[in-house]
């Protein structure tokens, strides 16, 4: 069962949760990162039903963060592609893997997936950056503000803000 719609608020966390829609879309997303294209094979990775593989696929479509192309006629098949806009999405599978990881939901024998830089073979992970320097900023050193698009509820949400 789908939970409320987002739809109309001013909040880009939840315009990008509305966009992805719920978990298994976010499994869903993981799976098609790593190279999972076709319909049996992401319904064996995450061992969701049918009609709940077929639902997340259509929103994700709709909602073009994948693309559907046939790769076969008779029967017809198709294979599900990360759109751009999807490719950016993978950003929250990284950093839910990553917070994942520091407190070792998946257990204790260690991280289930390692992101590493593809030329030097190292370990990354996604941290703050100043957008101008691009040095590395503590999570503490953070202060939310209102941005241009900002309505009353986001500047009532601010007062809260510890300085």
């Amino acid at each position: 069962m789908r939970s409320k719609s987002f739809e109309g608020m001013t909040c880009s966390i939840a315009g990008a949760l509305e966009t992805i829609g719920d978990r298994w879309a976010i499994l869903i997303l993981r799976d098609l990162s790593l190279g999972l294209r076709r319909y049996e094979d992401l319904r064996q990775s995450t061992d969701v039903t049918h009609a709940t593989l077929s639902d997340r696929l259509k929103h994700l479509e709709e909602n073009e963060l994948v693309e559907r192309r046939l790769y076969q006629t008779n029967p017809e098949r198709h294979e599900y592609i990360l759109t751009r806009k999807g490719w950016d999405t993978i950003l929250l599978t990284q950093a839910l893997a990553q917070i994942g990881d520091k407190w070792a939901v998946a257990g204790d024998d260690g991280p289930p997936l390692k992101f590493v830089n593809r030329r030097s073979g190292r370990p990354v992970k996604l941290a703050l950056v100043d957008e101008k320097t691009g040095e590395r900023v503590r999570s503490s050193d953070i202060q939310l503000q209102a941005g241009p698009g900002a309505d009353e509820r986001i500047h009532w949400r601010l007062t809260f803000q510890k300085t």
